[in-house]
């Protein structure tokens, strides 16, 4: 779900639609947390589907740890990708403002840190020389993440947070403890480590 003060609008031919906020979203306020409305589509149900379905699932939808593609029942499918993010993910099923979102920004993640399975070419953007999203980016960009995530948790307490009553009951007590300080944050990329490679 996206934090209520966000809208849809058009971005530009290219692009199509984004999500913006409508009213200031301080640093370190969750603007998306995965919702329990989300629909949970699993591979093979996906590929029996007509190609004009699948082939939107695939664009509009991510897929989890689980090995599950979610769809967002609401505009969240919308944010758009940027190499300078202004929301950062955390493994906590949400993402957090990584700074200040101005009223009628648009608000957008890296999409590296989704898992995405394959490679593909991005627009230019100044202050970056990355162009190109690609499926091992996270070795190199976690710690980056998991930067501006901790940086983001430092507001967490101090911010109008809408949707924290969200946040799944098996990570209240350790986003609790993140946010007071009292225990460090899980890197975004144990995400991307299956727990039989540990083994």
């Amino acid at each position: 779900m996206m934090h209520p003060d966000t809208e849809i609008r058009y971005v530009n031919e290219k692009v199509g639609i984004g999500v913006f906020a409508t009213k200031l979203i301080p640093k370190g306020t969750i603007v998306w947390i995965k919702d329990d409305l989300d629909i949970i589509l699993d591979e093979s149900y996906i590929e029996n589907l007509d190609d004009v379905r699948k082939e939107y699932i695939y664009k509009y939808s991510y897929l989890d740890n689980d090995g599950e593609y979610v769809l967002s029942y609401d505009h969240a499918k919308y944010i758009n990708h940027s190499f300078n993010p202004n929301i950062v993910d955390t493994v906590y099923d949400f993402e957090l403002a990584a700074r200040d979102i101005q009223p009628g920004e648009q608000i957008t993640c890296d999409y590296a840190a989704l898992g995405e399975d394959e490679d593909f070419e991005c627009t230019p953007e100044e202050g970056t020389s990355r162009t190109k999203v690609t499926a091992d980016d996270y070795l190199v960009l976690y710690k980056e993440w998991d930067k501006m995530a901790i940086e983001s948790f430092k507001y967490f307490n101090k911010v109008e947070q809408p949707l924290k009553h969200m946040i799944s009951e098996q990570y209240t007590d350790k986003v609790n403890a993140v946010a007071n300080g009292t225990e460090p944050l899980d890197s975004i990329l144990t995400l991307f480590i299956d727990d039989d490679d540990e083994d």
